[in-house]
């Protein structure tokens, strides 16, 4: 069978949380829940490490603003990690061209991140953080719920992974007059921090 499912739903978890990505699919590797996991993703280092950064993304993403300050810098680091992990259950796999499985990984790693950052950014304009713990937990409940499924039924956890990616561009769609005022508080805070350093400058 083809690994262009599984591909596409690690993609789409990537862009939600790539260490929780890598640390479950390692561990399944490890465990033999499935073959198809290379034994790059089995090491005990990158199992280590990935459960360490997993637990810092924990931390930061249900911290108010400090989530969308976690998103842009994870801009890069998701897509690209969705394209590694593609391209490396493409090669354990041999279905699949390795450069075909990092592009339909990475893309979609991207498309899955922007609607988080932009969930985020809508969500912070909320004056109380029980939302961003709230979202962050269904995220990652996703995250784990759909991945797991994608080792026992890959292309209906990819068809799953369609439709929760297609929703999430409508709900950042509908949310777009929130996400401008995100935007908005942050240039005016920045604003604000840069008279006050002039300030203290001159005095």
């Amino acid at each position: 069978m083809s690994v262009l499912p599984l591909v596409f739903t690690s993609g789409w978890a990537s862009g939600i949380n790539a260490y929780a990505v890598v640390l479950l699919l390692g561990l399944f590797g490890a465990t033999g829940l499935t073959d198809e996991v290379p034994q790059a993703l089995q090491r005990t280092d990158v199992l280590i490490a990935a459960g360490v950064l997993f637990l810092c993304e924990a931390v930061a993403d249900r911290i108010p603003y400090v989530d969308s300050v976690w998103d842009s810098v994870h801009t890069v680091i998701r897509p690209v990690a969705g394209a590694v992990v593609a391209t490396l259950l493409a090669g354990e796999s041999g279905s699949l061209p390795e450069l075909a499985a990092g592009a339909v990984g990475g893309s979609t790693a991207l498309a899955s991140h922007l609607v988080k950052a932009g969930t985020r950014m809508a969500v912070n304009t909320s004056p109380e953080p029980f939302s961003n713990i709230a979202v962050s937990t269904a995220e990652d409940l996703s995250v784990a719920g759909v991945l797991t499924f994608a080792v026992f039924n890959p292309v209906a956890a990819a068809v799953v992974a369609g439709i929760l990616l297609v929703l999430g561009i409508c709900a950042v769609a509908l949310m777009a007059s929130r996400i401008r005022r995100f935007r908005r508080r942050r240039a005016q805070r920045r604003e604000e921090r840069r008279l006050a350093a002039t300030i203290r400058s001159r005095e």
